[in-house]
Protein backbone atom coordinates (compact mmCIF):
# COMPACT_ATOMS: atom_id res chain seq x y z
CA UNK A 1 0.00 0.00 0.00
CA UNK A 2 1.62 3.54 -1.01
CA UNK A 3 2.51 5.55 2.37
CA UNK A 4 3.31 9.24 1.93
CA UNK A 5 4.94 11.81 4.72
CA UNK A 6 3.63 14.54 2.95
CA UNK A 7 1.30 16.64 4.70
CA UNK A 8 -1.00 19.44 2.73
CA UNK A 9 -2.41 22.10 4.31
CA UNK A 10 -5.58 24.04 2.39
CA UNK A 11 -6.73 27.69 3.38
CA UNK A 12 -9.16 29.11 2.43
CA UNK A 13 -9.44 32.90 2.47
CA UNK A 14 -12.19 35.55 1.90
CA UNK A 15 -10.82 38.81 0.97
CA UNK A 16 -12.91 41.92 2.41
CA UNK A 17 -14.84 44.28 0.14
CA UNK A 18 -12.52 46.06 -2.35
CA UNK A 19 -9.24 44.19 -1.07
CA UNK A 20 -8.64 41.64 -3.39
CA UNK A 21 -6.09 43.43 -5.41
CA UNK A 22 -4.01 44.07 -1.87
CA UNK A 23 -4.34 40.58 -1.26
CA UNK A 24 -3.70 39.83 -4.81
CA UNK A 25 0.11 41.93 -4.62
CA UNK A 26 0.36 39.96 -1.39
CA UNK A 27 1.01 36.43 -3.26
CA UNK A 28 4.46 37.35 -5.10
CA UNK A 29 5.52 37.79 -1.67
CA UNK A 30 4.31 34.40 -0.49
CA UNK A 31 5.79 32.48 -3.16
CA UNK A 32 9.26 34.53 -2.86
CA UNK A 33 9.28 33.48 0.64
CA UNK A 34 8.57 30.02 0.09
CA UNK A 35 10.60 29.23 -2.65
CA UNK A 36 13.73 28.41 -1.07
CA UNK A 37 11.88 26.02 1.66
CA UNK A 38 13.58 22.62 0.62
CA UNK A 39 10.70 20.37 2.26
CA UNK A 40 8.19 22.59 0.32
CA UNK A 41 6.70 19.54 -2.56
CA UNK A 42 4.35 22.63 -4.08
CA UNK A 43 2.98 26.02 -3.10
CA UNK A 44 0.20 27.88 -5.25
CA UNK A 45 -2.53 29.86 -5.16
CA UNK A 46 -6.24 29.85 -6.79
CA UNK A 47 -8.90 32.34 -6.62
CA UNK A 48 -12.59 32.23 -6.84
CA UNK A 49 -14.56 35.35 -6.76
CA UNK A 50 -13.18 36.74 -3.52
CA UNK A 51 -12.09 33.35 -2.03
CA UNK A 52 -8.39 32.85 -2.34
CA UNK A 53 -7.03 29.52 -1.79
CA UNK A 54 -3.34 28.49 -0.94
CA UNK A 55 -2.61 24.48 -2.12
CA UNK A 56 0.20 23.82 -0.17
CA UNK A 57 2.05 20.73 0.70
CA UNK A 58 5.23 19.80 2.23
CA UNK A 59 7.66 16.97 4.21
CA UNK A 60 5.90 16.12 7.08
CA UNK A 61 4.85 17.93 10.21
CA UNK A 62 8.26 19.26 10.28
CA UNK A 63 8.23 20.69 6.66
CA UNK A 64 5.07 22.71 7.36
CA UNK A 65 5.91 24.11 10.80
CA UNK A 66 9.15 25.60 9.35
CA UNK A 67 6.77 27.09 6.68
CA UNK A 68 4.44 28.69 9.14
CA UNK A 69 7.20 30.11 10.91
CA UNK A 70 8.80 31.63 7.79
CA UNK A 71 5.75 33.49 6.56
CA UNK A 72 3.59 34.06 9.76
CA UNK A 73 4.50 38.06 9.21
CA UNK A 74 2.77 37.49 5.79
CA UNK A 75 0.00 35.40 7.24
CA UNK A 76 -0.79 38.45 9.88
CA UNK A 77 -0.95 40.96 6.65
CA UNK A 78 -3.33 38.25 4.61
CA UNK A 79 -5.38 38.05 7.79
CA UNK A 80 -5.63 42.01 7.73
CA UNK A 81 -7.44 42.39 5.09
CA UNK A 82 -9.19 38.73 4.57
CA UNK A 83 -10.76 35.86 7.35
CA UNK A 84 -9.53 32.60 7.36
CA UNK A 85 -13.08 30.84 6.00
CA UNK A 86 -11.60 27.36 6.39
CA UNK A 87 -8.35 25.57 7.16
CA UNK A 88 -7.96 21.86 6.29
CA UNK A 89 -4.83 19.72 6.90
CA UNK A 90 -4.34 16.52 4.98
CA UNK A 91 -2.02 13.74 5.77
CA UNK A 92 -0.56 10.55 7.77
CA UNK A 93 -1.94 10.43 11.18
CA UNK A 94 1.34 10.43 13.01
CA UNK A 95 2.44 13.74 10.93
CA UNK A 96 -0.67 15.25 11.95
CA UNK A 97 -0.34 14.55 15.96
CA UNK A 98 2.26 16.47 15.56
CA UNK A 99 0.55 19.48 13.91
CA UNK A 100 -2.32 19.59 16.72
CA UNK A 101 -1.07 21.57 19.44
CA UNK A 102 0.93 24.07 17.29
CA UNK A 103 -1.99 25.03 14.80
CA UNK A 104 -4.67 24.60 17.48
CA UNK A 105 -5.45 28.47 17.70
CA UNK A 106 -5.85 28.45 14.20
CA UNK A 107 -8.77 25.16 14.76
CA UNK A 108 -7.76 23.30 11.18
CA UNK A 109 -9.73 20.51 10.28
CA UNK A 110 -7.44 17.73 10.22
CA UNK A 111 -8.06 14.79 7.17
CA UNK A 112 -6.43 11.35 8.15
CA UNK A 113 -4.71 9.85 4.51
CA UNK A 114 -6.45 6.41 4.39
CA UNK A 115 -5.28 5.15 0.62
CA UNK A 116 -3.63 6.47 -2.86
CA UNK A 117 -1.01 5.92 -5.37
CA UNK A 118 2.04 7.70 -6.32
CA UNK A 119 3.33 8.53 -9.84
CA UNK A 120 6.03 6.41 -11.16
CA UNK A 121 9.42 8.10 -10.03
Amino acid sequence: MFMSNVVSIHPYFKVHEGKLDDFKGLLPRFISATAPEDKCHWYDFTICGDIVHCREAYEGAEGLLEHVANVEGLIGEALGISELLRLEVHGPLDELEKLKEPLAELGPDYFEFHSGVAAAQ
